[in-house]
């Protein structure tokens, strides 16, 4: 007989001496993992991760973690797992995400600081080693490219009633490639991906440490700028330019040797196709699984959207942008309610 999940959950908690934890379900994502905080009987709490899909979770979780734990960095310690069944026990770094610090009022020039000095750190000590000993996606043109595409696969049927043709999907991905390849050629180091005020954890340690990151296991390999773009153009919440341009200018005396006006260019690419996809699924959230929440952050995004199209180097995609989507239809659109 197949056990359901809540029977394997079980027996896995029990066979680590677990089985009298309290369990209560925390707060999800967009993905499909769940997380339950663990009350102990001696008064601390773990984390169980329940992931559906291990190979593209938990595995690369665990072996991430291990590297950025070794170039000092806070990651959950993974105190139990069982990789084939996709379940995990990890320390608990409690509730207190820079969104929440944020959110109460604390200033935001030291948290972005310490959020910034977390990419300095990663990108310092990440070796060529360490990449090597990572199974991870490389991120270069051909798959930003194809992840960017979400958002032409999915906001213009909104927008117009049917899919692109294949020829007007075929220009827009040569618009997004003839952007992204140049951008992809200069330095490279472990790219989190998801880096945001919301995956960033406050911690009472010291330096660096003091930032606790979570959820990197869709970490992958490509260009430096992109997870400093992720922090300081976040889909969630505005940040000032001015706190943003010293974020920029912080991680960029770190790197003296790096070409600026490169790492500029990549910058406002890179957040162009972000934003891009991000509209895309936030779209598809809210028109496939009614999650009509995450819509609230689409003007945010376009402005951000905008923006970056109006550098120099994504003129071919403006331009596209100019010919099939022309303004009416992009931050104004309004998603229809689902049936």
């Amino acid at each position: 007989m197949t056990r359901s999940r809540s029977e394997t959950i079980a027996e896995f908690l029990a066979s680590h001496g677990l089985a009298g934890a309290e369990r209560a379900p925390l707060a999800g994502d967009a993905s499909v993992r769940r997380y339950e905080r663990l009350a102990l009987t001696d008064g601390t709490t773990r984390i169980l991760a329940d992931t559906p899909d291990p190979a593209a979770d938990l595995v690369p979780f665990i072996a991430i973690g291990r590297v950025l734990d070794r170039l000092g960095l806070s990651v959950p310690r993974v105190l139990a797992a069982d990789t084939a069944a996709g379940l995990a026990v990890q320390e608990d770094f409690g509730d207190e995400t820079f969104t929440v610090c944020l959110d109460r009022g604390d200033d935001p020039a030291p948290l972005y600081a310490l959020g910034t000095d977390a990419l300095i750190r990663l990108h310092a000590g990440f070796t060529e080693a360490d990449a090597a000993g990572l199974d991870l996606p490389i991120y270069d043109a051909g798959l930003f490219v194809d992840q960017v595409m979400l958002f032409a696969d999915v906001w213009m049927p909104l927008v117009h009633g049917h899919a692109l043709s294949d020829r007007e999907r075929n220009e827009c991905a040569a618009a997004w490639m003839a952007a992204v390849e140049p951008v992809c050629a200069g330095p490279g180091s472990l790219l989190l991906r998801d880096y945001h005020m919301g995956n960033l954890m406050r911690l009472p340690r010291d330096g660096v440490r003091a930032a606790g990151l979570i959820d990197f296991q869709g970490a992958g390999l490509g260009p430096v700028a992109y997870d400093l773009m992720s922090l300081l153009e976040d889909a969630r919440r505005d940040v000032p330019d001015d706190l943003a341009s010293a974020m920029k200018a912080r991680y960029l005396d770190a790197f003296p040797a790096l070409d600026r006006a490169a790492f500029h260019r990549a910058f406002a690419v890179l957040g162009a196709v972000r934003h891009a996809r991000v509209i895309g699924i936030f779209a598809r959230l809210a028109v496939q699984a009614g999650r009509r929440g995450y819509l609230v952050h689409m003007p945010r995004l376009w402005r951000l959207l905008e923006r970056a199209l109006a550098h120099p180097d994504l003129a071919p995609v403006a331009g596209w942008f100019g010919r099939h989507l022309p303004p009416p239809a992009r931050a104004a659109f309004v998603i229809p309610e689902s049936d």
